[in-house]
């Protein structure tokens, strides 16, 4: 299992950040790498909320993601799950209020990536590419956590 954490701050209230970053159907209007959202699930951003997102990947390779929200705990929590080619993952987003400091009344946004190989081949990709694609993953996570420091600003 590999797992990925990125932490940004965004100068926007917890209520704000909570509400752009689980917005689905605006989620390609200030997400720079998605390029379509579809809404499987219908009603609010709940457990069992279910999306697909499809980005354009380095190489203009477009890539569509199926995304099932495991738990939500609004405004400060979630957990999402996708399946991938070989690997498994899961993300947990955390929403904490900056209270002290000069980013007070900001956001701490947290991700935590887990990937846990499903298959043969998910194995021997984490031994090859492990740290390329860790790398790759959190070069990812800034980039949406950026657009969203943008969007919720």
């Amino acid at each position: 299992m590999s797992t990925v954490a990125v932490t940004r701050l965004i100068d926007a209230p917890v209520a704000r950040v909570w509400r752009v970053f689980t917005d689905l159907p605006s989620r390609a209007d200030w997400l720079s790498t998605v390029d379509a959202i579809e809404v499987v699930t219908p009603g609010p951003f709940a457990a069992g909320t279910m999306w697909r997102e499809t980005r354009t990947m380095p190489g203009d390779v477009q890539v569509t993601e199926e995304f099932t929200v495991l738990r939500s705990s609004p405004p400060t929590r979630f957990a999402v799950v996708s399946p991938g080619i070989g690997v498994d993952y899961r993300m947990t987003y955390t929403f904490t209020p900056v209270e002290v400091g000069r980013h007070r009344g900001g956001t701490a946004v947290t991700v935590v990536q887990e990937g846990a190989p499903s298959a043969p081949s998910g194995r021997l990709l984490a031994l090859v590419f492990g740290g390329l694609a860790a790398r790759t993953v959190e070069g990812a996570l800034r980039r949406d956590l950026t657009d969203l420091a943008f969007a919720a600003a």
